[in-house]
């Protein structure tokens, strides 16, 4: 077989595991939530909401958490800074759903690196129950929010969560995040899942609080730069598993500028290149470049131009996202196409940088990450890590 036969098989089968983890990922969105034994005991539970910045949804995503159709809960939010713009309304929240449910705890613990971790950990311990949420403050929460979360959990969890589904883009840059959100990051994660390799994500976590104490409580999660990297490993190492909810929740975007969209993307890549470099390390093939220019090459063999096989690729590959994304309720509309290609053109770069670079940009703050199992900010880091906070919030 010629190099451009064995160029045009490599490009097909690309092309099929995209296909098939498309499929598994669509299967196992639109499966019906089971009712799980944790469900039907309806437990008490804690919300821990770390805040931090005034968003513009952030009315919105906070009070969604506060007239949730649950019997028993109650809301911590938790800021790093007293002087943080984000505190009147917490204060004007608390005001209206009463202090026995929701309260706000001022000042972080420097337990790591990772700000949101530490602005989470006196909360984590003023928790009144066994049950507690791990949610951040962008988390547009549903009213059954917590019996989806608890409809995930099985004899086997060691922990339930949801990655963030991109809405409402008011703009280019933040359609393009919603395409890295969704068909592309909430994508695999479920795929992955559904095949027994479920990870965690930060954006809303659901633990058995004495689980986690037995294990060195909310701390234990500084073990990694990321707390979700942290999450996934120390609930793999007790035997355990983690599960996602039955759809991942709603996160409103409004306007977003590219280049910070490619800044978080990046700071993501780098996280994930440090914490799970074999599975990072793939990421490259699961975009349409490799098989588009690999088509490309082999185009003759086949009996046809260069520029039409790739076209081919990409006009089978965008279309079987689009369709997953239009079945499964995310965005997508006429300029979606054009996301994915903003999306699949930039990912390539991020990819390689993550492995040369050990500095990624924060809201305009300098993060170095060092190599695996070393992974710490810079020398200002207390400083970093509370400017970061209130700059950048649970972004």
């Amino acid at each position: 077989m010629s190099a451009a036969h064995w160029a045009g098989l490599i490009a097909a089968l690309l092309v099929a595991a995209n296909l098939l983890c498309l499929a598994i990922a669509f299967v196992r969105l639109r499966r019906k939530p089971l009712e799980s034994s944790l469900l039907r005991q309806r437990p008490p539970v804690t919300i821990v909401r770390p805040v931090c910045g005034l968003e513009s949804f952030s009315r919105e995503t906070l009070t969604s958490g506060l007239v949730l159709d649950y019997p028993d809960y109650e809301t911590i939010f938790c800021v790093a800074d007293g002087q943080d713009p984000i505190v009147p309304l917490v204060e004007e929240l608390i005001a209206s759903h009463g202090p026995e449910r929701v309260r706000l705890i001022v000042g972080d613990v420097a337990v790591s690196a990772n700000p949101k971790l530490n602005n989470c950990v006196r909360g984590w311990e003023a928790a009144r129950h066994d049950w507690v949420i791990l949610a951040d403050s962008n988390v547009l929460m549903p009213k059954d929010y917590i019996q989806r979360m608890m409809a995930a959990w099985r004899e086997d969890s060691g922990l339930v969560c949801s990655t963030p589904a991109g809405s409402r883009p008011l703009c280019f840059g933040a359609e393009v995040e919603c395409a890295f959100l969704n068909t592309f990051q909430a994508r695999w994660q479920y795929a992955g899942e559904a095949l027994g390799f479920g990870f965690a994500q930060g954006k809303s976590m659901l633990w058995n609080k004495p689980f986690l104490d037995a294990r060195g409580g909310i701390a234990a999660l500084a073990a990694e730069i990321a707390e979700d990297a942290a999450a996934t490993k120390l609930v793999r190492a007790a035997g355990k598993h983690v599960h996602l909810v039955d759809q991942p929740f709603e996160q409103p975007l409004g306007h977003r500028h590219l280049r910070h969209v490619v800044q978080r993307q990046f700071r993501w890549a780098r996280l994930r290149r440090v914490t799970f470099l074999p599975f990072f390390a793939p990421e490259i093939l699961v975009g349409p470049l490799v098989p588009a220019v690999l088509a490309a090459f082999a185009a003759p063999a086949y009996g046809l131009a260069s520029w039409q096989a790739p076209l081919l690729v990409l006009a089978i590959w965008y279309g079987a996202e689009m369709a997953l994304a239009k079945g499964v309720g995310w965005f997508v509309n006429w300029r979606t196409p054009l996301a994915y290609l903003t999306r699949d053109l930039v990912f390539p770069g991020i990819w390689a940088y993550a492995f040369l670079a050990g500095e990624v940009s924060w809201r305009g703050n300098a993060m170095k990450i060092r190599t695996d199992g070393d992974d710490r900010l810079n020398d200002n880091a207390p400083a970093l890590s509370s400017v970061a906070a209130r700059r950048d919030g649970a972004a």
